[in-house]
């Protein structure tokens, strides 16, 4: 079992850039494949960004690629999303996950959640 608690939300401007950070508590973080997710308003919950164990492999969904970075340290538990140019559709409450077999990106099914956190991005 890993609890996942997110920070690092808030209300930016439209090219702005915020970092998102998610820190693992719990069972052996190196464990966990992981993964953001986000949620918006009257939206379904959609794939973000996934990164590998070792941290060696990353997925990004078309919309965010180039623009988003995925990153995890072992050493501290953490997994982070660094947004940049951030546009008012990016707009949602961000999701921390972890799975221990994969993250795809054409799912949204993950063993383990975290609260979430609230991204505004006003044009």
């Amino acid at each position: 079992q890993v609890q996942l608690v997110e920070s690092g939300g808030g209300l930016v401007q439209a090219g702005d850039s915020l970092r998102l950070s998610c820190a693992a508590s719990g069972r052996t973080f190196s464990y966990y494949v992981m993964g953001w997710f986000r949620q918006a308003p009257g939206k379904e919950r959609e794939f973000v960004a996934s990164i590998s164990r070792s941290g060696t492999n990353t997925n990004y969904a078309g919309s965010v690629k180039g623009r988003f970075t995925i990153s995890r340290d072992n050493f501290k538990n953490s997994v982070y999303l660094q947004m940049n140019s951030l546009k008012p559709e990016d707009t949602a409450v961000y999701y921390c996950a972890a799975d221990s077999n994969r993250i795809a990106s054409s799912s949204s099914r993950a063993e383990h959640w975290g609260q979430g956190t609230q991204v505004t991005v006003s044009s």
